[in-house]
């Protein structure tokens, strides 16, 4: 079974190696580029190619940060809300626009232009996250310039990019440790040779207990760029992951939160492991100096193993440890452990192909670009379900299993239009089609028993994703930016046919999402951006699945929904406003977001109405504010702020607290970060420490999926960097 998973991945090693092998070619190239796929091509102050909103952070305000997790630098973004589940950034939850975070299922998720979520279409969960250690930049694109990428076009895209190989023999090794027995340590080879560039890295990170999470993560990364002749180049890329946690399910009552119990480990038998084996090949080959033909293979498979122990709200519930959490004495409102625990085992394999053609030509005096290609791209779930007869049971008996293979085929082409020196106008269109199969092989049976069996239904999904944006340079310095296009995603296997093999009527998503904004950059030190949008939902699918904190499984269609809703940003570096070597500088972004149900929809046994209700995990404000100040000798301190307004658990919107801690209103909060460094040029060396959560704020981050989740308490960290 794994070696017919990672047959694609070997097919793909054995390309790259002879293409490695070809003779040497001459020293003269027409362009030598590295094995990233960008999403914006042009990263000039005003970002004057993109039609839309973006953004780009660069790696000097990483190194700023010193984060331990990427939820630090996302939420220097406006328009993100990022969610902690258990403080160590191990599972991401990001949501854009007052779409639901939960595991960023929408959002399209790359690494260097590669999709790294589970499932692309059929389950985008994101229980593997790309360390943020590894990174050197990242692009987030919001807007219509998404349009040729997929399948999800609905909250926007986030491109996470790695190093590229350096121009010389360069090693960077990184050391950092601190609370809760934290402790990183990396390193780094980069080189140039001839015509053959490699990167290679290995990260090994753990963690006793970071909040409520203990961990042993080690991720292994190579790239490669090799240049065949004057016009073309291949490159390649390999990633292997190992994750050991105690990720778990299981999160606080009411009563634990107010008597102070924030960090209990409830289940200290829970475990999560996580593989993830990837290997991509990407060849450019440049037909003419304006007509250059790319092509990008890649395969990956992520198993997901999961032990969590059983648990009931009912004390009458059999099999019991005797371990019992929160208040018996209230309704609802203790935890009873059970002695049994429950394997949720899934498997993902996903390979794709995809080719692209860029022409820019001439039309009068106007350089114009058309971009056209097609995607082809194969996925499989495979999920079996065991129950053990103990929490440390390491197997157990047959409960379910069942797999879910999908086929997508997608087409695109983009004109980017120069109607004169100043407005450049792109429209596109994508279409996208996606057949998916559910084959059940072992279920529960109407009478309770587990039987073998062979259920197989099908569904297909097709639409036509239509874009147009603009960008207008008012001045040199001030960019105009607008547009619309149609989001998309496919719904959930698991949840769009039943264990019986039924097809639920539940369509793919669909909106229009309207933006207009203007960005400024009056200089490297002055740089601002504001802007609207309005994303008018005819379907939005909502989450009640156990991962997201409802009742049962799958999603519900909800009918129509509206996000509207404000973001800015702002950047001043008085240092080099004044052209001074000591620099204090100011970043601040803000976001208002209205997300409400806009048409009739009956919730509940009660039927009760939730039009005008604000969606689940959608709040209003978001607000991040940086304050900083370095000095000539290489000494730099900076403090940031988050600010999150109050938003509710429910589409009932319901304000008081329930006493299993799973609905009612978390309120707003606030948390401040703080991060100083010290560079050492003479010696190549970099000194940083940080304390995260300085005013050891305790506040609810979530409720998902079952209890309450505490936002990570006061964390010191400290470390050092050189190269050489």
């Amino acid at each position: 079974m794994r070696a017919a998973k990672l047959f694609p991945i070997f097919i793909l090693f054995f390309y790259a190696f002879k293409v490695s092998s070809q003779e040497p070619v001459a020293d003269s190239v027409m362009v030598v580029e590295g094995p990233n796929i960008v999403i914006i091509a042009q990263k000039d102050r005003l970002l004057s190619g993109v039609p839309g909103s973006a953004n780009y952070l660069k790696p000097l305000e990483m190194k700023r940060i010193a984060p331990i997790t990427g939820n630090e630098v996302f939420r220097k973004v406006p328009g993100l809300n990022v969610v902690d589940e258990e403080g160590a950034g191990l599972r991401v939850n990001i949501g854009i626009r007052g779409l639901d975070p939960d595991r960023s299922a929408n959002v399209l998720m790359l690494e260097d232009g590669i999709p790294i979520q589970l499932n692309p279409y059929g389950e985008p969960e994101m229980y593997y996250t790309p360390a943020i250690d590894r990174m050197s930049a990242i692009e987030i694109v919001k807007g219509s310039g998404q349009i040729l990428f997929g399948p999800r076009t609905i909250g926007g895209v986030i491109n996470y990019i790695t190093a590229d190989p350096a121009a010389s023999p360069e090693t960077q090794v990184s050391l950092k440790g601190g609370s809760g027995g934290y402790f990183s340590a990396q390193t780094q080879f980069g080189t140039t040779v001839g015509n053959v560039g490699l990167v290679a890295g290995y990260l090994y990170k753990r963690a006793d207990q970071l909040g409520v999470a203990g961990f042993d993560i080690h991720d292994f990364s190579a790239k490669s760029q090799i240049v065949l002749s004057d016009k073309s180049s291949v490159a390649f890329k390999l990633q292997v992951y190992h994750e050991t946690s105690n990720s778990t399910y299981i999160g606080l009552t009411q009563s634990m939160f107010d008597r102070g119990e924030y960090y209990t480990v409830m289940a200290p038998d829970d475990q999560l492991n996580v593989n993830r084996y990837a290997a991509s090949i990407t060849h450019k080959y440049f037909i003419s100096p304006k007509l250059k033909l790319r092509t990008n293979a890649y395969a990956y498979t992520v198993s997901r193993d999961w032990r969590r122990q059983g648990f009931s709200a009912s004390a009458s519930a059999a099999n019991q440890t005797g371990v019992v959490w929160g208040d018996p004495t209230v309704p609802g409102g203790a935890v009873y452990m059970l002695n049994e625990a429950n394997w949720r085992n899934r498997a993902f394999l996903v390979a794709g192909v995809e080719s692209k053609l860029t022409w820019d030509y001439q039309l009068g005096r106007r350089k114009q670009t058309l971009e056209a290609g097609a995607r082809l791209l194969r996925e499989s779930a495979h999920e079996v379900e065991l129950k053990g007869s103990s929490p440390k049971a390491r197997s157990g008996s047959v409960v379910a299993d069942e797999r879910r293979p999908g086929l997508a085929a997608s087409g695109f082409v983009q004109q980017k239009l120069q109607l004169s020196a100043r407005l450049v106008a792109t429209v596109g269109v994508r279409i996208e089609s996606y057949h998916f199969d559910r084959e059940i092989l072992w279920a529960k049976s109407a009478s309770g028993a587990f039987k073998d069996t062979n259920i197989v239904a099908s569904n297909q999904i097709s639409s036509l994703i239509p874009g147009l944006g603009f960008n207008y340079l008012i001045k040199n310095t001030i960019s105009l930016y607008g547009g619309v296009h149609k989001g998309f995603a496919p719904p959930l296997i698991k949840n769009s046919v039943s264990t019986t093999g039924e097809v639920f009527p539940l369509d793919e998503q669909e909106s229009w999402n309207y933006e207009l904004g203007w960005r400024a950059s009056f200089s490297e030190g002055f740089q601002v951006e504001a802007g609207g949008f309005w994303m008018d939902f005819s379907k939005q699918v909502i989450p009640v699945s156990e991962s997201s904190g409802g009742s049962g499984s799958g999603f519900v269609n909800g009918g129509q929904t509206i996000h509207a809703g404000l973001e800015a940003a702002l950047k001043i570096d008085f240092g080099q406003l004044f052209q001074s070597k000591y620099a204090i500088y100011w970043e601040a972004n803000g976001t208002y977001s209205k997300s409400t149900f806009a048409a009739d929809l009956f919730v509940g046994n009660e039927k009760i109405n939730v039009n005008g209700n604000d969606l689940p995990y959608a709040p209003r404000f978001l607000t991040t504010q940086t304050v900083g100040f370095s000095v000539p000798n290489g000494f730099e301190i900076q403090v940031t702020g988050n600010y999150v307004s109050s938003q509710f658990s429910n589409q009932l919107n319901t304000m008081e607290a329930s006493a299993d801690g799973r609905t009612g209103k978390l309120d707003a909060y606030m948390v401040m970060d703080a991060s100083a460094r010290y560079k050492w040029p003479k010696h190549k060396l970099n000194l940083f420490a940080s304390v995260k959560n300085i005013g050891d704020a305790r506040y609810i981050a979530s409720r998902r999926p079952t209890g309450i989740k505490v936002g990570i308490p006061r964390t010191v960290m400290a470390g050092l960097e050189f190269r050489f």
